[in-house]
């Protein structure tokens, strides 16, 4: 995906015992100090909206699937009182392929100029490339965790912003065409420094939805309900926007998922946040597995066995309670 293994494995220089300890106390002292949310996440609605998108079958960019999961994830952020965008745009792909994209916007308050930006990206990836079984290669991912699992946290964090009463704006945006980067048979036709990788948030950061559009940041949610899934400090994230990053980690401490957000450093993703940092100049971070072993990204990643029975509910609610209570925290003073 997108990432094409820039996202190295876990680097061997993550932080000594001693700088460990002190983020630990540090942290601690923070919990003590800052109140928790009594806002709970719900993770089995959460997973619920994985199976759902899932039952359409592969969200191959151009399938029937594809249109009809699109209607589907529409219409549930309008049934939440949400104002939504539709943006299409034919983008042409390595292979030549123009696909029929369709980036789903869903405005919480859009009236409001004060804006925080939650993402993801929606479709599948066409190929399984990185199945351990080479018959698989060309068979489309079902993409429960890579897809399905971000806008699933995505649409349980709409559903709770009543309770949390936000004094800002809420735009959550679901990329498309993400994963139709060239296998490993294929050949890109990315001109310079473009990538084939992330077409839908390319196409967004350079004709956002609203013309100006501006945002205090952004949050990537990628692959969020891996079972294996341990989420390190992505260095494009540290790079354009460090404060957010730590902050969503200390958030983590607070909300109980200090286990999944694990204070080191990782790698570097090529993921959508990248376009929104360079393109659109919005600091966005990128929460994303660091995995270490063979898949960086988790077992399932871009196989035929990424299916709703490979996802955990506890990383959904660790992924999901965090980003709750860290809304929250921004209503504080």
């Amino acid at each position: 995906m997108k990432k094409l293994f820039i996202l190295s494995m876990l680097l061997s220089a993550l932080f000594c015992v001693g700088c460990k300890n002190q983020q630990a106390q540090s942290a601690a002292t923070e919990t003590d100090s800052v109140a928790v949310t009594a806002v709970k996440f719900n993770a089995d609605s959460a997973f619920a909206s994985i199976e759902a998108q899932c039952a359409f079958g592969p969200r191959v960019p151009n399938s029937a699937a594809h249109k009809a999961c699109g209607d589907y994830i529409a219409a549930r952020f309008r049934a939440l009182g949400l104002t939504v965008t539709e943006q299409a745009a034919d983008l042409r792909a390595w292979d030549g392929q123009v696909l029929r994209s369709r980036n789903i916007i869903a405005a919480y308050r859009p009236e409001l100029a004060d804006r925080i930006l939650l993402c993801a990206h929606w479709e599948s990836r066409p190929w399984a490339d990185a199945d351990p079984d080479s018959a698989n290669h060309r068979k489309p991912v079902m993409a429960a965790n890579d897809g399905a699992s971000g806008v699933a946290v995505m649409l349980e964090v709409a559903r709770l912003l009543g309770e949390l009463n936000p004094a800002f704006g809420v735009d959550f945006i679901c990329f498309d065409a993400e994963d139709y980067g060239v296998p490993y048979w294929g050949e890109s036709q990315a001109e310079g420094d473009g990538s084939d990788w992330c077409l839908g948030s390319q196409y967004w950061a350079a004709h956002p939805h609203v013309p100006g559009y501006q945002a205090r940041f952004g949050i990537l949610l990628d692959m969020v309900g891996g079972a294996d899934a341990r989420f390190c400090y992505e260095g494009f994230s540290l790079r354009y926007a460090r404060d957010v990053v730590v902050r969503v980690w200390d958030a983590a401490q607070r909300a109980g998922a200090a286990g999944l957000f694990v204070q080191a450093e990782g790698g570097y993703a090529q993921d959508d946040h990248l376009p929104v940092n360079e393109v659109a100049g919005i600091p966005c971070i990128d929460i994303i597995p660091c995995v270490e072993g063979e898949h960086t990204f988790g077992a399932t990643w871009h196989t035929v066995n990424d299916t709703p029975e490979h996802i955990s509910r506890e990383t959904l609610r660790g992924v999901g309670q965090t980003l709750v209570q860290f809304l929250y925290e921004q209503t504080l003073p």
